[in-house]
């Protein structure tokens, strides 16, 4: 077997394996995208007033067993951003987006859009809201974002 054998052998897998890769990308945008639209449809504003917010695993968090029943041995060890606030009477336990997690004020009342136990965004209601520090981004996230730009993708949020 010669070398320019070998070469085309290991190029013909490569191909495969980013066509491969390619159509499950694809796969998993569309499912991605299918819940972004269903949790925009069940999304309503609440009045809550937040006591603690934390970065824990899944089973840890105290959420519902009906949130946890169904997710996997590496999503249920997965660290996710926790609010614990009052909603009216109650208090309850709610899975943040990262982002959304850091504008987050603790011991005050804010209004957010929440579906389910998801909470998409907040609103300060009383006071200005703090500003969030700037932080440098990495080599690796500055190029990466280069590329999504050049490629034409939206700009990604960072933190």
């Amino acid at each position: 077997m010669s070398i320019g054998t070998a070469i085309t052998i290991a190029l013909v897998v490569l191909l495969v394996i980013f066509i491969v890769l390619y159509f499950f990308g694809r796969r998993a945008q569309k499912k991605q995208e299918a819940t972004q639209d269903q949790i925009a449809q069940t999304t309503q504003q609440i009045s809550m007033f937040v006591i603690d917010k934390k970065i824990m695993r899944l089973m840890d968090a105290g959420l519902p067993e009906a949130a946890t029943a169904n997710a996997n041995f590496i999503t249920k060890r997965a660290k996710v951003p926790v609010l614990r606030a009052k909603v009216g009477p109650q208090v309850m336990n709610l899975v943040c987006e990262r982002d959304t997690f850091d504008r987050v004020p603790v011991k005050k009342e804010v209004k957010a859009m929440v579906s389910g136990i998801y909470v998409t965004s907040v609103k300060s209601m009383h006071g200005k809201q703090d500003a969030l520090p700037e932080v440098k981004k990495s080599w690796f996230r500055r190029l990466s974002d280069k590329i999504q730009e050049k490629g034409g993708a939206a700009p990604v949020k960072s933190k």
